[in-house]
């Protein structure tokens, strides 16, 4: 499965990179800004969306909208991963039809407890699932008991 990181701010993009290979995936793409991230969503099979809200060119929600309102891409999971975390604007990407929301900063284990609460919503394969050919979502790490 393929994964989508939309992040102006490159050192983010590279920890969003980071976390979704140490939970599984291996075939990740980047775009600096909506725009671009909308020509990847026209021409590539995308499994995953992560987006920032705020990205030059074309925001976060205005491109969950236009994922929403194209048909080949309208069920393509989307999450909107940023530091805007105000409750109109979590209203709004709802309403846009945000399939999860991740609020900076965020753990490793927070972003793949939403990415499977994602896939467990939709029942979308997951890496490792028949069709795929991943090794499955890595475990989290159990913290020692005291």
């Amino acid at each position: 499965m393929t994964v989508l990181v939309a992040e102006d701010f490159a050192t983010m993009r590279q920890i969003l990179c980071n976390c979704l290979r140490t939970i599984g995936f291996q075939n990740i793409l980047e775009a600096e800004n909506g725009l671009r991230a909308w020509e990847i969503i026209e021409r590539e099979p995308l499994g995953l969306v992560v987006t920032d809200w705020h990205m030059p060119k074309m925001g976060g929600l205005e491109l969950l909208q236009r994922i929403r309102e194209n048909p080949p891409t309208a069920s393509l999971p989307v999450l909107m991963v940023t530091i805007e975390n105000l409750k109109d604007n979590i209203i709004a990407a709802v309403q846009a039809g945000v399939n999860h929301y991740l609020a900076k900063p965020f753990t490793t284990d927070d972003l793949r407890e939403k990415i499977e609460l994602i896939f467990d919503r939709i029942k979308v394969d997951r890496p490792g699932d028949p069709g795929v050919g991943g090794k499955g979502l890595v475990p989290r790490r159990r913290r020692p008991a005291p």
